[in-house]
């Protein structure tokens, strides 16, 4: 069934359905642009919403991060924020696919089903043409079919006048015979026509008509699976996302699982312990004896400890005495020292190790600038036309002076580390020692993996100490550049040599 066949009389009703059809694709576009207004307003509302309650740098809420319940916090935060840009996926998924794509198609079918019935329109208007032509002819025979009547009548009439003259009779003769001649070229004029007008009645109601039908069913039936396919997609799209969003939403369970009310507590512990003694029992001063109020007064600070170590600043011996208002902070804190002898004795600890890590860090980093400047002194005067040896001096000197100077600060906070209770020595034999392993090849060949490295272009390696190489060409990184712009590299077959940091791209190791 085909509406070619069935409809072939309903014209009218075919335009209306067609358009009802593109009307309700356009229908569906504007519900899904709303739906995506909806999804980036959702997103952006989330966004402003984490941007709220984020931490500012610097706050006292970033310090208390270190806390596993405010840390699973910024988790939450993170993870919601994730969310929103997944809001925002299905918001421009949805405009791509169905949206652009459906709005495209439709600016199609506009024009298709346009086409199809000027079609039909022209088929139409002709064989209207071919029927007014057709009725014209019909009108003319019928007209002159009579007047050929007439005038017969009116050749027997004369020739049974007995007062009509020969040549009377003889003319209307000849008048009825060429209306009798005329009538029959007309009547031949309108079998032709009538036959030319049901040729093309059966081709308009036989061929064209159905053939433009089909064509607008087939057009509607692509506009309806179409429309289908943006009905799924609608759904389809954020199905897509579903498992990302329920990553994220995983990811917020996970954070309310990690926050851990013993690892906050030993953290707070960790954090804020003293190390101070607890104050022993006051001794009782008999007054009876004559003792006098200055022994008696330093009988008080008998107990060891805590009062000797807090000093003037005997309130801290109280865990509950609280801050007075009219002092100034800096009249009841006692003065920051450099060897932070300020703070009680197990964060005094913790401070000094942290500076004596922050030390021995730089301490390396100088350490590595020295042998990069080393080695690059060493290929100049090997190399000269690479450049002057003599004019990496002043930062040889310079980063042996930074290297003593930083050797000396970490003695001196090693000696207070020893005075607080510590072992510095420790920390500065693992620098030492750090060093030499860092720098022997045979140890660092078995104790870390080599990074590889692939030749971005080719490279002659014509000066000692380089070695060429072939774009593609992968190698094993020995030693990173130092800050010289040179990298030292190892074939498979265990040629070694440096080549510009530049013509390579490292990869990490495997």
């Amino acid at each position: 069934m085909g509406w070619g066949t069935e409809l072939w009389d309903q014209y009218d009703v075919i335009d209306k359905h067609t358009q009802s059809g593109l009307d309700l694709v356009e229908k569906y576009v504007k519900f899904v642009k709303e739906r995506t207004e909806i999804e980036q307003t959702y997103a952006k509302l989330l966004r402003n919403l984490v941007k709220k309650y984020a931490l500012k740098r610097g706050s006292k809420e970033e310090q208390e991060c270190r806390f596993t319940n405010h840390q699973s916090f910024l988790d939450i935060l993170n993870e919601m924020n994730d969310y929103a840009g997944q809001r925002e996926v299905i918001a421009e998924n949805m405009m791509l696919t169905i949206c652009l794509e459906l709005t495209k198609y439709l600016q199609e079918l506009k024009q298709e089903r346009k086409t199809y019935l000027s079609e039909a329109k022209k088929a139409q208007q002709s064989l209207e043409s071919s029927y007014k032509q057709l009725d014209s002819s019909k009108k003319r025979f019928e007209k002159e079919w009579r007047e050929a009547e007439k005038a017969n009548l009116n050749a027997e009439k004369t020739d049974q006048d007995i007062n009509a003259t020969k040549a009377d009779v003889e003319k209307a003769r000849m008048l009825a015979h060429m209306r009798a001649h005329t009538a029959e070229e007309c009547k031949n004029d309108y079998a032709s026509q009538l036959q030319k007008y049901n040729k093309e009645q059966n081709q308009f109601y036989f061929s064209d008509i159905p053939q433009i039908f089909s064509k607008l069913q087939d057009m509607d039936e692509r506009r309806i699976r179409k429309l289908a396919e943006g009905y799924v997609s609608f759904a389809d799209t954020e199905k897509r996302v579903m498992p990302i969003i329920g990553k994220c939403l995983e990811g917020i369970t996970k954070a309310g699982t990690n926050a851990s009310a013993e690892k906050d507590s030993a953290v707070l512990i960790e954090q804020h312990k003293s190390g101070f003694e607890r104050p022993g029992d006051v001794e009782f001063e008999d007054y009876s004896q004559g003792i006098n109020r200055a022994s008696s007064e330093s009988s008080l600070g008998t107990p060891k400890g805590p009062m000797e170590l807090l000093g003037k600043n005997k309130t801290k011996l109280w865990p509950f005495s609280k801050k007075s208002k009219t002092s100034a902070p800096e009249k009841s804190m006692p003065p920051v020292t450099e060897d932070f002898a300020h703070l009680p004795p197990e964060q005094r600890r913790k401070k000094l190790q942290q500076k004596m890590d922050d030390i021995g860090k730089e301490l390396q980093k100088e350490m590595d600038q020295s042998e990069a400047l080393e080695k690059m002194r060493d290929v100049y005067e090997k190399n000269p036309q690479m450049g002057d040896p003599g004019s990496l001096e002043p930062q040889i000197s310079q980063t042996a002076h930074n290297m003593e100077r930083l050797r000396g600060e970490l003695q001196k906070y090693e000696s207070w580390l020893m005075e607080a209770g510590g072992r510095g020595d420790t920390m500065r034999s693992s620098v030492n020692n750090n060093s030499h392993e860092r720098f022997s090849d045979d140890e660092f060949d078995e104790e870390e993996p080599f990074a590889q490295c692939t030749a971005l272009y080719n490279f002659e390696g014509s000066s000692e100490g380089t070695i060429p190489m072939q774009e593609g060409e992968v190698f094993a990184v020995v030693e990173d550049d130092k800050g010289d712009g040179w990298t030292r590299v190892q074939r498979a077959n265990g040629d070694e040599g440096y080549v510009p940091t530049s013509y390579i791209k490292i990869s990490p190791p495997m």
